[in-house]
């Protein structure tokens, strides 16, 4: 098969770290979290509670496509990234913001959504320690998030299942995308 580049996406709160992680040890793939490539500007804006704008997100995605490209050599790769909007989706493929080819050879990109209700994510983020992303900010992703749901090259798994589950699903789903 030949190597991709697999996105786990979803607001804060939906745990695409730890099925990230999970669906890499299961494929035995690396894996990149997102959260780590933030320029340290984009932290300190999270941890004061100020949502990130367009101008924000835009060089941070280019981060996480660039490092999925230097995986690819060694084979298929998964990272994890909020990646609310449609445009962000574009530029984790590998197009610009408004879908158009940037020139790049790029690898297959899919995407594994993790869908949730409000109340299930509040619960998850307001017992989470340690994390920059305040509570206070998941309505904020929310009014961003525009779903993928229908894009040809997106898995969706429920928050709720267990990361077991969403693994099994996330992987049965990305064998059949990759027929």
């Amino acid at each position: 098969m030949e190597p991709a580049i697999i996105i786990v996406m979803g607001v804060s709160g939906t745990g695409k770290s730890t099925l990230g992680q999970a669906i890499a040890t299961a494929l035995d793939m690396p894996f990149i979290d997102g959260d780590d490539l933030h320029p340290a500007a984009n932290v300190a804006k999270m941890s004061a509670g100020i949502p990130l704008n367009d101008a924000d997100r835009e060089p941070w995605l280019a981060i996480i496509r660039k490092a999925g490209l230097e995986n690819l050599a060694k084979g298929s790769v998964v990272l994890a990234c909020s990646a609310l909007r449609k445009c962000y989706r574009e530029i984790l493929r590998g197009k610009s913001s408004s879908g158009d080819s940037t020139g790049e050879t790029g690898a297959k990109t899919y995407f594994v959504f993790i869908k949730g209700p409000r109340e299930v994510l509040l619960d998850r983020m307001s017992k989470r320690q340690g994390h920059f992303m305040k509570v206070t900010m998941l309505d904020s992703q929310l009014a961003t998030l525009e779903s993928p749901e229908g894009e040809s090259d997106v898995v969706v798994v429920p928050v709720e299942d267990s990361t077991e589950i969403q693994t099994e699903k996330a992987i049965q789903g990305l064998l059949e995308l990759r027929k």
